[in-house]
Parts: C-alpha cells; structure tokens; sequence
C-alpha cells in the first residue's frame, strides 16, 4: 500500500466543513513497516487534527513506528496541543510529509521541532502525491496570508466555447461524470457564487447533490452568495427554499430581499457591487475557498477585477452549439491586447466520460 497516497485519500474525504482548518490526513504505520495502526482526517474546529486522531487510534503501537501526513505538524498551540509534540511522545521515528504549513506561525518550524529530537523528517514524495498536497491546501495557503479566500471559477461549454444556446439552454452540455465532479467541487468550498442573471435565467439550487439519486449532500456548501446589484432577487427563487444562508451582495438595499442576508457593497465608480469587498467579506467569516458558477457578466468582470485563482473548465467534446448569439463563457471589459490577457499555468486535463476537465491557476 502507498501510505502517502492513503494520508491524501483521508484528507479529501474530510474537505469541506473545516474552514478555516485546511484539510489534512495521517497515517501511523509501525514500527515494521507494513502495518497501518492509526489513521485520521482533521476534524471540524475544536476538534482535534489529523495527527491527534491517528495517534489516539494507535495507541501505544505506535513506538518506533512513522507517521504520514499531509501538512507539517504545527508546533504551538492553538485550539489544539501542538501536533509536533505529540508526534514526538508518541515515539514517532520517522516523519513523512510532502508540505510545509504556509501558515507563518509554523513555516517549517513543525519539522524542525521534530528534527531537533533526533526524528527523521523525509520532505520528498512522488510528483502525483505533491500536487494533491498542495491543492488541499491551496484556499488556506491564500487565507492564511491575505485573509482572502481561494476563488475557483468552473463553466462548462461546448467544443465551440458556448455556455447555452442562444435561448439560454444549457441543460445539459456536459455528462453525469463531470457533472458529479462539479458536484464534489460545491461540497468542498465554503461559498458557492453565482449572480443574478444565472438565478433568474436557470433557477438554481447551488446545493451540493448526487447527480444520480438527487440526493443532497448534507449541509454543504456553508454558503450560497448572489452578486444581485439592483436587488432583484425573486421571493420565489428556487435557492431559498433549501436549508442554508444566502447572501444576496447588493449595491443598493432598497429592495433587498429579506429572506437573505443582505451585504452592502456598492462600488465607488458605478451602480454595481464591489466583488473585491464581498471576497474580503467572506474571508472574514473564514471562508477559505469559494466557487463561481457565473454566466458570462459575473465572470468576466471578476476576472477584470484579478479575483480569479484557477479555472476548471468542462468541455463537451461531443457537441457544438453555434450561433452568434449563444452564450459564451467570459464577459466583462476584458484586455485590448494580447500581452494583457489572463495565463494559466500548471493547467492539466482530466476525463469525465466522454468531456474533458481543463484545470489551471491564473498566473
């Protein structure tokens, strides 16, 4: 078994629904090298941390033995005893973790408590195990540092980049599987955004389902948020019907629906809403990742405003919608030259069925 690979698997059964916390997974093997004897994904605040959870499950066993995690072992307290001292009582020998805490508390200063003691630290792991570290804790990397959250936008479009035809049709471009993907992308961010003209043009729910039972995935996202400037939401949107806040951010709260929590974020140059003060918002109540599901408007102007982290795009390599005035994906102003437009780096491309994933980070 690759006992890195298991850490991860624990650590992304357990994202979402522990903001601020980042996501993080250990496992104990002993001292022979072959037997796992605790294991344990971090828990919502207070409760304890990954490294906590898999030393109370292996008990004494785990003397001599090594301990793969997926972030550092923090070394001060905070709601928790500091896991590195733990790790150090347990007789942990050895340490394997791909990942430094970006957290400026720690820093690496986890390893070289641990390192101080005699435990060997081993950093190196396979390119595949790194990349899944990192992703764990990208949101929290961003928080941790700006006090901003993490900002994915996701669309999904045809072969010839269309989001919906030109009456607005748009179920469905893509496949259950990438659907389902999508799906496990509302569970594990905090807030899911969209704006206005997606509420009154698709009505959605924004919750996190199984796309082939229907069934919701319980209390996820924390938080459903629509950038509704002029306040249009409808009493009768499909949204405010299931259990969970919804922030309607409005520019003018005249007419601000009382069925949401309302945010005042009127921008200085125009009747619109200052995305940058509803991020910040977010991060302030812990928010550490947020998803934009967005028509093209909400979109492009959020890339105008250099909000955007990364992108994950589902194509449909089977159809092709055409027209020209089909919806495409990314409004907004947008550069006027080449050497202004927004880059991807790290992009990869992963199959769901018969569409393509492309996901990268703006650089």
């Amino acid at each position: 078994m690759n006992f890195m690979e298991r850490a991860l698997d624990l650590a992304e059964g357990a994202a979402g629904g522990l903001a601020p916390r980042p996501a993080v997974g250990a496992v104990i093997v002993a001292r022979d090298g072959e037997t796992i004897v605790g294991e344990g994904a971090t828990q919502p605040t207070p409760g304890p941390h990954a490294e906590a959870v898999a030393l109370g499950m292996a008990k004494g066993e785990s003397e001599g033995g090594t301990i793969y995690c997926t972030l550092e072992p923090h070394q001060f307290r905070s709601t928790t005893p500091p896991c590195s001292q733990a790790v150090i009582d347990a007789g942990i020998r050895t340490v394997v973790c791909p990942t430094v805490d970006p957290n400026p508390q720690v820093a690496g200063r986890g390893f070289e408590h641990l390192k101080s003691v005699g435990i060997e630290v081993i950093n190196d792991v396979d390119d595949a195990s790194q990349q899944r570290a990192d992703e764990l804790i990208e949101g929290f990397a961003k928080h941790v540092k700006t006090g901003m959250p993490f900002v994915t936008v996701k669309w999904a479009m045809s072969l010839d980049g269309k989001i919906a035809t030109r009456d607005g049709d748009s179920k469905w471009i893509t496949g259950s599987a990438a659907r389902a993907h999508a799906h496990s992308l509302r569970y594990r961010s905090d807030a899911v955004m969209t704006g206005i003209g997606t509420v009154l043009a698709d009505n959605p729910r924004l919750t996190a389902r199984d796309p082939n039972s229907g069934e919701h995935m319980c209390g996820r996202p924390y938080l459903r948020v629509v950038v509704d400037s002029t306040a249009k939401m409808p009493a009768d949107a499909a949204l405010l019907e299931e259990d969970g806040k919804v922030i309607q951010a409005v520019a003018n709260g005249e007419a601000a629906n009382r069925r949401c929590e309302v945010i005042m974020a009127p921008s200085q140059t125009e009747d619109l809403v200052d995305l940058a003060a509803v991020m910040r918002h977010l991060g302030e109540r812990g928010c550490i990742n947020v998803l934009v599901e967005a028509g093209e408007r909400l979109t492009g102007s959020l890339f105008d405003c250099g909000l955007v982290d990364k992108v994950v795009v589902y194509v449909s390599t089977g159809k092709i919608i055409g027209g020209s005035d089909a919806l495409s994906s990314v409004g907004g102003r947008g550069p006027s030259a080449m050497r202004d437009v927004a880059r991807l780096s790290n992009v990869r491309m992963e199959q769901f069925g018969e569409d393509i994933a492309i996901i990268g980070y703006v650089d």
